[in-house]
């Protein structure tokens, strides 16, 4: 699918400069995937794992998007789409519904390897593109992109930003009787991982009437997080909370 010339998206739409990637932000990608990946690879989802090797996510350097795009596209028809940096909420969902996902191009320094106030393409590509694989989760997080297109009242977009935000952001999921992280915000935050991995975050199965009433906070590590049985269990719970918002019931 592509957006409109006159879309909310298109004005941030850009290109990758592969070739101006320096070999320090190289290093520095391989020093922020050495670090996790360790721990990745005994506590992420078995989705997550499988998205990361089938995108062919490289340890030591750093993610060329139409490589990753001309991978996704057969498979669950997602495209990595450079964009300029962060985007309105209107941009953001158009490119979410069209099946684009908007990835930057820039990357964290050396100073900066914990946390970035925006994201970065550690985060957008290591931390959000393997699910992108999984065809349930690439099918949800379009619909996603829908509904809250064709939402303009901010009380239920806030509500449905709470989805996302546990869900793709900071989602966990209970496999083999453990629980595994596959939100973007866990996976490449080692503080936010290790947060949950180490017991020091609650964890209570996945309602999204709870989660409608848990207010999103950014300016701490999560005391609270929401375990699904099942990717389907999202995209039914996206389902419900369309059918509340287009009955003025979010």
């Amino acid at each position: 699918m592509t957006l409109a010339t006159s879309s909310a998206a298109s004005a941030f739409i850009t290109e990758q400069d592969y070739d101006a990637y320096t070999p320090e932000q190289h290093s520095v990608w391989s020093e922020l995937v050495g670090r996790v990946l360790p721990v990745l690879e005994s506590h992420a989802a078995r989705e997550y794992l499988d998205g990361f090797e089938f995108i062919g996510l490289q340890p030591d350097r750093l993610p060329a998007l139409a490589d990753i795009s001309a991978r996704l596209m057969p498979k669950t028809r997602w495209s990595s789409t450079p964009v300029s940096g962060f985007l309105p909420a209107s941009a953001f969902f158009e490119m979410l519904a069209t099946r684009r996902f908007p990835t930057t191009t820039w990357l964290r320094s050396r100073g900066s390897m914990e946390y970035t106030p925006e994201p970065d393409i550690f985060h957008d590509v290591f931390g959000h593109v393997p699910m992108h694989a999984h065809p349930v989760f690439a099918d949800f997080l379009e619909h996603y992109g829908r509904v809250c297109s064709s939402t303009s009242d901010p009380v239920p977009l806030e509500k449905l930003g709470r989805i996302f935000w546990y869900t793709v952001e900071f989602g966990v999921i209970r496999q083999h009787n453990a629980i595994k992280v596959y939100g973007s915000g866990l996976i490449s935050s080692h503080g936010e991982c290790e947060n949950v991995i180490r017991g020091r975050c609650a964890i209570h199965d996945f309602s999204l009437d709870e989660v409608l009433e848990t207010p999103v906070k950014v300016d701490e590590l999560h005391k609270l997080l929401f375990a699904v049985s099942s990717f389907e269990q999202i995209f039914d719970a996206m389902r419900e909370a369309e059918q509340r918002a287009v009955s003025g019931q979010l």
